[in-house]
């Protein structure tokens, strides 16, 4: 146990099994890991693939906002298309 843990003081402590089960958990939702048979993924490599696979969803998100955006300056803004698309994203 590091000295930072033991350290630690108060209710919100996490134990070993715990951090444990909550990576393993995260390896599940990750499709680059939960791709491969092996269970055995050490849990800075997964940490390191949730990072990364946030920030693509976030590039996700930035690039379908950007195409959006561009949707709706070429539609007229009182057309039945815009109105839904309104809907959509409000």
């Amino acid at each position: 146990m590091s000295g930072r843990r033991s350290r630690q003081s108060g209710t919100s402590r996490i134990s070993d099994d715990q951090i444990i089960d909550l990576v393993s958990k995260l390896q599940q939702l990750l499709p680059e890991l939960r791709a491969r048979r092996s269970s055995k993924t050490c849990a800075s490599k997964v940490l390191q693939e949730t990072c990364n696979y946030i920030k693509n969803l976030h590039r996700e998100v930035d690039d379908l906002s950007e195409r959006l955006s561009q949707l709706l300056s070429t539609i007229d803004a009182e057309s039945p298309e815009a109105s839904i698309i309104r809907g959509l994203i409000t």
